[in-house]
């Protein structure tokens, strides 16, 4: 028999690839999404007659309910947020609640239904902010910097709640920065890598960015889903760091995505102060040692692999071969 999945955030970065994942495997999937007068779904188009969509919010628990009674899912994905950092302080209390309050939702539509419905929830690098002990792993202390950090804290820790107060398989994955050519054109690699695509075919001539010295740890999302999964078909649930345990620069991404162009960085990149974040995070670096260690998983994809990727496929998009 086929099993079932129900993943929130569906038409998203993680969601589209986690979709095609378990599809691959034989899963029936199921997606929630909101309903909006113009859906954008792009990045599940070309398997969207595959899927199941139901019009759930995570505003709405309500809606929650009835998606997991339409479903049945076996394992329910909650990857739905409002996941842009910078977004997250001019709209705070929206992002505490849709980030944050909506994974306590979700958690109670499953509670509800079906309390032995393995739950997975998409925690974030942020929540670690001013980071307290370098690398980062499933102990370090968090101090989030952001209303977006601070929102994710809240749902991972609830997510740890449930699983300790009702018996609840529920996990948290603190995935760090992964990127790829689904990537939101507002995160800085994708705006890297369309601003250089933009530059080559001459849309435009200066790309505007903020702190060029932040590091991150950044790996490729279609590697990560397959942790988000992993942690799932465990015995005993557990939260889990995903990272690649190695760091870069923004400014080493504008080396290697307009070196791929054939251009020099230097001569289109300029600092805007505009994109500098209120509260800095200067250094996020993760400890994968126990996903590898318990989930025997690993990142497949190199840093400049994964900029390479992202650099022809905006290329392309920008219609310059």
């Amino acid at each position: 028999m086929k099993k079932r999945a129900l993943i929130t955030g569906i038409t998203g970065q993680d969601g589209s690839y986690l979709a095609e994942l378990l599809l691959e495997k034989g899963y029936k999937v199921f997606g929630a999404v909101r309903r909006l007068s113009t859906p954008n779904y792009s990045r599940i188009e070309h398997f969207r007659d595959q899927i199941t969509l139901i019009d759930a919010d995570l505003h709405d628990a309500m809606s929650l309910v009835h998606a997991v009674e339409t479903a049945e899912p076996d394992e329910f994905y909650n990857l739905a947020a409002q996941s842009f950092v910078a977004t997250s302080w001019q709209q705070a209390v929206l992002t505490g609640d849709y980030t944050g309050v909506g994974v306590t939702r979700a958690l109670d539509a499953v509670r509800t239904v079906n309390p032995r419905i393995k739950f997975y929830q998409a925690s974030s690098s942020e929540m670690f902010g001013k980071v307290q002990e370098v690398p980062q792993k499933e102990t370090t202390p968090f101090y989030p910097r952001s209303p977006y950090g601070v929102a994710k804290v809240y749902g991972h820790w609830i997510t740890v709640n449930y699983r300790e107060s009702f018996d609840m398989f529920a996990v948290s994955g603190i995935l760090f920065n992964h990127e790829s050519p689904r990537r939101g054109i507002e995160f800085v690699t994708r705006k890297i890598t369309d601003g250089v695509a933009q530059i080559k075919a001459g849309k435009m001539k200066k790309l505007h960015l903020g702190n060029l010295d932040a590091k991150r740890d950044w790996g490729y999302a279609k590697d990560y889903v397959e942790a988000m999964w992993l942690m799932l078909q465990q015995s005993v649930a557990d939260d889990y760091v995903i990272a690649t345990g190695k760091t870069n620069t923004v400014r080493e991404c504008c080396e290697i995505a307009f070196s791929r162009a054939g251009l020099n960085y230097e001569d289109h990149v300029v600092i805007d102060e505009r994109f500098v974040r209120p509260a800095e995070v200067d250094l996020l670096l993760g400890d994968p040692a126990k996903a590898k260690k318990h989930l025997g998983w690993a990142p497949k994809t190199s840093f400049e692999e994964l900029v390479h990727l992202m650099v022809d496929s905006d290329l392309k998009a920008h219609g310059v071969r």
